[in-house]
């Protein structure tokens, strides 16, 4: 066996802890009906040839390393067992030691919804803990219109979320989530957002009095 069919596993979608703890709900389910609109071949030979980067960890768990919106998606379409691309075996690292590499590596993401960074023991031990953070959804739905690609650079979706958030309340994102998506694409394009702040409090940070939510710290 070749050095590269030995670092191709199976392995349980239920059983792989992720390295992050949120992710964009809205997105899941564009991948979802994504699927769902896929012949039953096409399906079939969509999870035999996918592979998800993984790291193998102490106690020989694998670690997702991307691809959590799809991997939550197959996830909740019944998928069992996925095939992982092992890019790293950590597994001889204790958990102390384990965490610092993987910060060190920039292979894990521990802030939630709010920004607020996460102790590696309060992170999502499943695929399933994933909590929801709407900007992601935003981030993935502007990429998807060509305004930024998907590239290489560590944690690109992640930063882009941080200045959606900073730019456009959540309340707004609810309610004029169309609005919102146009601010944030014109956000990336020009580098700042002159939407109306009296329309849905989508905004900039000069416009706070505007927006009773941002001003009282939430966002």
């Amino acid at each position: 066996m070749c050095a590269a069919e030995q670092r191709l596993v199976e392995a349980r979608l239920d059983e792989l802890p992720p390295t992050q703890v949120t992710i964009g709900y809205d997105e899941v389910a564009f991948k979802r009906r994504q699927r769902v609109e896929r012949a039953h071949e096409e399906r079939r030979r969509f999870i035999f040839e996918h592979r998800f980067p993984a790291v193998r960890g102490p106690n020989s768990y694998y670690y997702l390393v991307d691809g959590h919106h799809l991997g939550r998606a197959l996830l909740e379409e019944g998928v069992g067992a996925v095939r992982i691309s092992l890019i790293e075996n950590m597994s001889h690292l204790d958990e102390i030691e384990f965490r610092r590499v993987m910060n060190r590596r920039r292979l894990i993401y521990p802030y939630d919804a709010r920004g607020r960074r996460r102790d590696f023991v309060e992170m999502p031990k499943v695929l399933s803990e994933l909590t929801d953070d709407p900007f992601r959804g935003l981030t993935a739905r502007v990429r998807r219109t060509g305004e930024y690609g998907k590239d290489s650079t560590p944690f690109t979706e992640f930063r882009w979320a941080e200045r959606f958030r900073n730019h456009t309340t959540l309340a707004a994102l609810g309610t004029f989530p169309e609005r919102a998506l146009e601010c944030a694409k014109k956000l990336v394009r020009e580098g700042s957002s002159t939407c109306n702040a009296k329309l849905g409090c989508v905004l900039e940070h000069s416009y706070v009095e505007y927006c009773p939510s941002v001003r009282n710290g939430v966002r």
